[in-house]
């Protein structure tokens, strides 16, 4: 039985990397900053330790023996940071990364896998030319995610020093927006909390109120069902190789696509939201991501469209899976 240690495991992508490797038969270690997880991961037994990665004593916490990978997805993010504090991403993002590191390193643990923010090559977006994923990684110097994207692609390169000196194998995944169910529907803009985009849109659909196309309906987005995601870091698991940058995606849908699928999956029949286009509006920015290299040395092959994801979501709402450890949609209104 192989070992998994996941820091960041009460975020959202950490809780459900953390089910997932429980199901597929490894040993789930779960460890998050939250100083209780509410009993949670002891219903599947899975062992919880809280621990901030900030402070490189916390670590003497963790258990040191037989652990064979470590997912590193704990750390400060700007969807979730009220107002602006830098400081959280050096501290969370780098000094965390250094001690998660060295941690690895005193205990001979031989691989990593770590996000990648998308916005290191957000110089490229405005195009459906697929952005390769050995792209040059660009900071943007403007804006609440520049010191964010500053501390992600220093991570990444104190993760392959760590690799060329130490040997550490590293899977660092460039992240489009993973698709996933959260009962919180609001993020923060600028340190502003709003709702999520497709959330509000759901809402409408689900209200049957008339929804508005803005600009070009044909601009492409990247996908990424959580689905389609965990079979990536499954892959990253398994892999022999000694890892890289790759592209997390599906190749994309339209707004067009994205707009009529929530309307069939969300819509009351008899009180369907009706479409219309607005062309004289701002469109959105579009981008998508080459995920051959993710395809090629990983064997991924995506398998949730934008239709797929919206129907999974809405089974996902009624169960409830994680209610214990992140409350309810009522908890967040």
């Amino acid at each position: 039985m192989k070992t998994i240690l996941i820091f960041g495991a009460t975020g959202t992508l950490g809780a459900y990397i953390s089910l997932h490797f429980h199901k597929l038969g490894y040993k789930v270690i779960a460890v998050g900053h939250r100083s209780s997880d509410n009993g949670f991961f002891a219903d599947y037994d899975i062992p919880y330790y809280s621990v901030d990665i900030t402070k490189a004593e916390e670590f003497k916490k963790l258990p040191t023996d037989h652990i064979d990978l470590v997912a590193h997805f704990a750390g400060a993010l700007p969807a979730s940071m009220k107002g602006y504090d830098a400081s959280l991403y050096v501290d969370s993002i780098m000094k965390g990364t250094y001690n998660v590191l060295e941690y690895m390193r005193r205990n001979h643990i031989p691989k990593i896998i770590f996000p990648q923010s998308l916005f290191d090559v957000s110089y490229l977006f405005g195009s459906k030319i697929p952005i390769p994923a050995d792209a040059e990684m660009k900071a943007p110097l403007e804006g609440d995610h520049a010191m964010y994207v500053i501390a992600k692609i220093a991570a990444v390169h104190m993760i392959e020093h760590y690799h060329r000196v130490y040997g550490i194998k590293r899977f660092i995944l460039r992240l489009s927006r993973v698709y996933v169910y959260h009962p919180n529907p609001y993020t923060y803009t600028d340190g502003n909390k709003v709702m999520v985009s497709d959330r509000l849109l759901m809402q409408k659909a689900e209200n049957g109120e008339p929804i508005e196309i803005w600009g070009d309906p044909d601009r492409l987005l990247e996908t990424c069902c959580v689905e389609d995601f965990l079979q990536i870091v499954e892959k990253c698991a398994e892999s022999p190789l000694e890892g890289g940058l790759y592209n997390i995606g599906s190749g994309g849908s339209t707004l067009d696509e994205r707009i009529h699928a929530i309307v069939d999956v969300f819509s009351p029949m008899g009180h369907r939201s009706v479409i219309s286009y607005a062309p004289e509006k701002r469109s959105a920015t579009q981008f998508v991501l080459d995920i051959s290299k993710t395809k090629d040395e990983l064997g991924y092959e995506p398998h949730y469209s934008w239709k797929d994801y919206c129907e999974w979501f809405a089974k996902e709402r009624k169960t409830q899976r994680f209610a214990k450890l992140w409350g309810t949609e009522e908890d967040y209104a």
